[in-house]
């Protein structure tokens, strides 16, 4: 009976064992998390074979970053050193331009050419080519339209009109021969006027004529001025410039026409005719009676070269053998060359 009771006791135990352990089992499911529940770990995404990964498009207030490396392969060909010279072949100044067309027009500044009689384009790939001459030039908005003498090279597009915002990023592409100068960067527009571009940051001096480019590659405007507050002009003057230049417009450098222009010689008086040869009428024959005389007055015509061409009585002598011999002697006068003149010349015959 005692052993009963033992036996019973410890069965009454483990029965409350067993609740109390399911009791702990089922708390922990209310206030724990179920693996459903839970948020996964985001997944690692390798580049797919078809492209790289697209970047991130830029959060709200960010603006998007360039393609620089695209700049400079799409944008940097075009770009180039041009160096100008005067009339005794030294240089005048170095400054940056690019091709706005593949036959060879160019746009720098107008002060690059200041001066100038000659100029070549250095090619960041050691190409040079001439540059023929200006096709048009605006001192007031400092932009130049040159050409140079090529049968195809890389150029850029203009964009005539372009949409710059303030604080719009944009791409600066300088030649390749200007070092890290000329690398591609991004700049931004700080002020805008209609034919005026604030530039944000300092421009180094080699930028200046370099050319502001969009995304795309697109000319939207080009440096003027270097320094902390650099300017620029925007497309829409490059595109007015251009429409001064006429479809039969021919290159020629402003100083060089001056130079080569004969003055105009300062035209020396002309020199008085004069006579040169005058023998004098002899006296007639058969009219040599002592006390026979006459006195006339007769009109000599000369050409240029200075022979006597016309001979009239203006008043006879009163006798035609006076007239007649005076007639044929003053046919042979002659006179110095000149534009063709006339005179009137008194004879008079006196017999002795």
């Amino acid at each position: 009976m005692r052993l009963f009771r033992l036996s019973l006791r410890c069965a009454f135990y483990l029965v409350i064992f067993a609740m109390a352990g399911c009791g702990r089992k089922s708390t922990s499911q209310l206030v724990g998390e179920s693996p459903a529940s839970q948020s996964p770990s985001p997944p690692i995404v390798a580049n797919s074979p078809q492209g790289p990964a697209l970047s991130p498009s830029p959060r709200a207030g960010q603006r998007p970053t360039l393609d620089l490396s695209r700049l400079e392969n799409t944008v940097q060909p075009a770009v180039f050193l041009l160096t100008v010279f005067d009339s005794s072949g030294k240089v005048l100044r170095t400054e940056t331009a690019f091709f706005i067309s593949g036959d060879g027009r160019l746009i720098t500044t107008a002060r690059a050419i200041e001066g100038g009689i000659n100029a070549v384009a250095k090619m960041t790939d050691g190409r040079i080519y001439n540059v023929s001459g200006v096709l048009s030039v605006s001192t007031t908005l400092d932009l130049a339209v040159l050409q140079a003498d090529v049968k195809y090279v890389p150029f850029l597009p203009v964009n005539r009109n372009p949409n710059l915002e303030i604080d719009k990023r944009l791409g600066l592409v300088g030649s390749g021969l200007a070092g890290t100068d000329g690398a591609p960067r991004d700049v931004t527009i700080s002020s805008q006027q209609s034919d005026r571009l604030g530039i944000a940051g300092p421009i180094s001096l080699s930028s200046v004529g370099a050319p502001i480019v969009s995304e795309n590659g697109e000319v939207v405007g080009v440096v003027t001025s270097a320094g902390e507050k650099a300017w620029g002009r925007p497309s829409t003057a490059v595109d007015s410039l251009l429409d001064r230049v006429s479809s039969d417009a021919k290159p020629q450098w402003p100083e060089s026409v001056q130079a080569t222009v004969t003055p105009t010689p300062t035209p020396r008086p002309t020199p008085k005719p004069r006579i040169i040869y005058a023998p004098a009428p002899p006296f007639p024959t058969g009219v040599s009676r002592p006390g026979t005389s006459g006195s006339g007055r007769f009109r000599l015509t000369f050409d240029a070269k200075g022979n006597a061409t016309n001979v009239r009585v203006v008043q006879s002598t009163g006798n035609p053998y006076f007239d007649s011999s005076a007639i044929q002697t003053l046919r042979q006068w002659k006179s110095s060359p000149s534009e063709g003149w006339g005179i009137t010349v008194p004879v008079t015959f006196q017999s002795r």
